[in-house]
């Protein structure tokens, strides 16, 4: 499994190979393009020299901001984005272990039964600051298609994102040509969100 979302080799080995890093890439995309958001772990790594939680959350905040600053910015907000980021690595580090993948392997009980279920996971992504109903869906339904989580009713924990052959969101991105059709279906809610309010 290799994630085919930012078009840069690297940044797409560092979300398939470090779960940190696709949450992290996950709280970023708002307000910016996709690919923008999911590349800033890399941007992240290379300028901070880790992707630690405990690491990151520890960072000196101000120093952590003009490191978000720096050409190309990691994000268009650096400053509210820096520190949403490191709320959510503070977070990780405590409530996880520092593990960010434990979110959705941990059990949900002792002795361990398996993978948590589609709505243990998605309880504690919507827990995760920065993550509410709609980024912890579309989230789930990443770990579903694209990241080997298998939990019992992700798909419905996650609907509309987990629908099988949609075109949703980050999801389903395996492609340029899959981009395009997210992008699309996109543009089509926004018009339609924009044609209702008027």
């Amino acid at each position: 499994m290799t994630l085919h979302i930012t078009g840069d080799a690297a940044a797409d080995r560092l979300l398939t190979d470090d779960p940190l890093a696709l949450l992290i890439g996950m709280l970023l995309d708002q307000q910016v393009a996709m690919e923008t958001a999911f590349a800033g772990p890399l941007k992240i790594e290379q300028r901070v020299g880790s992707l630690d939680a405990a690491a990151l959350a520890g960072y000196d905040p101000e120093a952590f901001v003009e490191e978000f600053k720096k050409t190309p910015a990691v994000h268009r907000f650096p400053g509210s984005m820096a520190a949403r980021v490191q709320s959510l690595c503070s977070a990780v580090a405590q409530d996880w272990g520092g593990d960010a993948a434990a979110i959705w392997t941990r059990p949900a009980s002792e002795p361990a039964d398996g993978a948590p279920d589609g709505l243990t996971v998605l309880k504690r992504l919507k827990s995760l600051p920065g993550f509410g109903e709609q980024k912890a869906k579309i989230f789930l339904a990443l770990l579903g298609k694209q990241y080997g989580y298998t939990g019992d009713g992700w798909r419905e924990a996650s609907a509309p994102y987990g629908e099988d052959g949609s075109y949703r969101s980050v999801a389903d991105i395996v492609s340029a040509d899959s981009l395009t059709k997210v992008r699309e279906h996109k543009r089509a809610m926004k018009a339609a969100a924009k044609d209702g309010a008027s």
